[in-house]
């Protein structure tokens, strides 16, 4: 009987193992919604439960055990590591990743603002592609986030070129000018809470915060999505935007980036 249970319950382990690891991963990898729900709800709370720490926590030693201190591009490498074989993040990934460094390079800015930091992935690939004397200001409203990007970002060697700033979008914008000093950004990056991206758009114009040729490159606008940001941009004389098709960080799901200049 007893060695009866024992085949039982390692049957049932080996079965929920296989759900957790391999099924229900490979299942949700083309659908974006459910692909949110089972990574970003069900495994992170389950895992915050489990080990006592949060992603970002589990994130950060990942970074400290596989990347090398000052170098950015070890720090990338470790965080998609993670991101691939160990734990989804919310980050913005390899893939689209590399459509933010053709930006970036393409763009060549002196300022950059990033709305929405969660642990400095994209702080630092945009950081470590800056030419000497150029700036990246990155707005977090979570404090919890903001305590793991410093520290990612000081291990890449990047502190020189970002400054984190904890508070909200909506309170910061206006301040830009007379707390910072900056006349205009020649690149905005958003990749915070997708309700803010159409209001802080609109808040950066009302700021004079845009110059004629100002970049922003939103991502997540497919998926979870961003319908009025982009009807607005798609649809203003004050844009020339195009889309960049690609898929939700680490999965099969559409998603994409929107790369919209600012004509004045």
């Amino acid at each position: 009987m007893f060695l009866l249970l024992l085949c039982w319950f390692f049957g049932a382990a080996l079965i929920l193992y296989a759900l957790y690891s391999w099924i229900i991963p490979s299942a949700v990898q083309y659908n974006g919604s459910l692909a949110l729900l089972w990574h970003d709800v069900i495994v992170e709370r389950a895992l915050d439960t489990l080990t006592r720490s949060s992603r970002p926590q589990r994130l950060l030693k990942a970074v400290q055990k596989h990347a090398t201190r000052g170098d950015p591009h070890s720090v990338i490498s470790a965080i998609d590591h993670f991101c691939r074989h160990s734990e989804w993040a919310m980050n913005i990934g390899d893939e689209k990743g590399s459509l933010l460094d053709s930006v970036v390079s393409e763009v060549n800015p002196e300022m950059v603002l990033e709305l929405g930091t969660y642990c400095g992935y994209s702080a630092v690939r945009i950081a470590c592609m800056l030419s000497p004397g150029s700036h990246l200001i990155t707005l977090e409203f979570n404090a919890d986030y903001a305590a793991i990007a410093r520290q990612v970002i000081a291990w890449a060697g990047l502190e020189d070129k970002v400054q984190l700033v904890e508070g909200a979008s909506e309170d910061w914008i206006p301040r830009m000018r007379e707390h910072f000093g900056i006349e205009t950004f020649d690149l905005v990056f958003l990749d915070h809470w997708k309700d803010r991206y159409l209001p802080d758009t609109k808040l950066l114009e009302e700021c004079r915060l845009l110059r004629k040729g100002t970049v922003l490159l939103a991502d997540n606008v497919i998926c979870p999505g961003t319908p009025d940001y982009l009807q607005y941009v798609r649809n203003s004389l004050s844009y020339k935007s195009c889309y960049y098709k690609s898929h939700l960080e680490y999965t099969k799901a559409e998603d994409g980036l929107e790369k919209s200049v600012f004509l004045g």
